[in-house]
């Protein structure tokens, strides 16, 4: 969380330099929550900050009336995205297509981006075909990866869950 402070105390640099973060590891182990926090202390400074993904994005995508481009605009608005399990959308052409879009617009917006993923650097360095290896190019150069390796505190959670359950119903 240390790592989470001190990207909140620098956001002016931060943002001036386009820093962004490419939180990974393993299911349950603190990706989300860390990008969340940090989503919640740029609000109180008053930063506008969008978290969400990108079946969200491509659920905005089917239904905007006004069309694509104000949907990317939009995202490239706000001074910080984060892009929460980045990697389990659908590897349709017309997603891999829509993610390419949002990322590149990132990109040459100049703004910092923040993704939690289950991928590794490893496989973003090593990509399946092109359309991947464009996206992944762009997130690598834009986002510091950060790894986690904390054991899954979902399972943690629910097992504390069913011994409350167990208890209530003796």
């Amino acid at each position: 969380m240390k790592h989470a402070h001190r990207y909140v105390d620098k956001w002016a640099e931060v943002r001036t330099k386009n820093i962004g973060l490419l939180l990974w590891g393993g299911v349950g182990t603190g990706k989300s929550f860390f990008a969340g926090c940090i989503a919640n202390a740029l609000m109180e400074q008053k930063v506008s900050v969008r978290m969400t993904n990108f079946a969200s994005i491509l659920n905005d995508l089917s239904n905007s009336l006004s069309g694509r481009n104000d949907v990317v605009d939009r995202l490239c608005s706000y001074p910080l995205l984060i892009i929460d399990d980045f990697g389990i959308e659908r590897g349709t052409e017309y997603a891999l297509e829509q993610v390419y879009n949002i990322i590149d617009a990132r990109y040459r917006s100049k703004k910092p981006l923040i993704v939690t993923t289950n991928h590794t650097p490893d496989m973003l360095e090593n990509p399946p075909d092109t359309a991947h290896a464009r996206i992944y190019d762009r997130l690598i150069e834009m986002c510091s990866p950060i790894c986690f390796t904390s054991k899954n505190f979902r399972r943690e959670t629910a097992q504390a869950k069913l011994e409350r359950l167990k208890e209530l119903l003796k």
